[in-house]
């Protein structure tokens, strides 16, 4: 029996049911891992993911992704997208990028929103699996540019849980907004090294 997962909302973007997403809901199911709150029914948001402290946090991250079926896109160092991962990153939603041209990466994700009636992007704002101080911005930077609100997702591994905070919109402020996100986050913990 797969794990119980909830229904995606009209609007969210996603693929259609398929074996490989009931047997990734098999693996969380028999791993333990859970899903706390829900996915807000609109078209386009910027997802983020935190604490980001192991590789497993990518390995079920996507065990959630492929089980709910849901489309998020994410970017990957181009150098990642060659055969025979490439063909597989792509599948999964990677975008491949350039990281010696990164001052590009906002407007190319700008780019993507412009041109999709429904589009996700998904990433980590700590940029790294180490423990960081200071966040990397470029998230608030797309969505305040695209004017479309963050969803904060969490990794919380105590209690094997993946969790849906509610949606931030943000406002012109990047160091207050950031603060609250940070505040957010607070009280969950990664595998590695605590809460963020």
């Amino acid at each position: 029996m797969s794990a119980a997962l909830p229904a995606l909302p009209a609007h969210a973007p996603q693929y259609p049911p398929s074996l490989f997403a009931a047997l990734c809901r098999g693996i969380l199911r028999v791993a333990g891992w859970r899903l706390a709150g829900a996915f807000p029914d609109v078209p386009k948001l910027v997802v983020i993911a935190a604490p980001h402290s192991s590789n497993w946090d990518a390995i079920i991250g996507m065990l959630f992704k492929v089980g709910l079926r849901l489309q998020v896109r994410f970017i990957g160092k181009r150098e990642a997208f060659v055969w025979p991962l490439g063909p597989i990153l792509r599948a999964l939603g990677g975008i491949p990028i350039d990281r010696s041209a990164a001052h590009g990466v906002v407007e190319a994700i700008q780019h993507e929103f412009a041109t999709h009636e429904h589009f996700w992007f998904a990433l980590a704002p700590e940029g790294t699996r180490k423990k960081v101080q200071k966040w990397k911005s470029g998230f608030w930077h797309i969505a305040h540019a695209t004017g479309v609100p963050i969803l904060p997702v969490y990794f919380h591994y105590p209690e094997k849980t993946l969790g849906i905070g509610p949606l931030f919109q943000p406002s012109a402020d990047l160091e207050a907004d950031m603060a609250r996100i940070r505040e957010f986050y607070r009280p969950w913990q990664g595998r590695n090294h605590g809460t963020v």
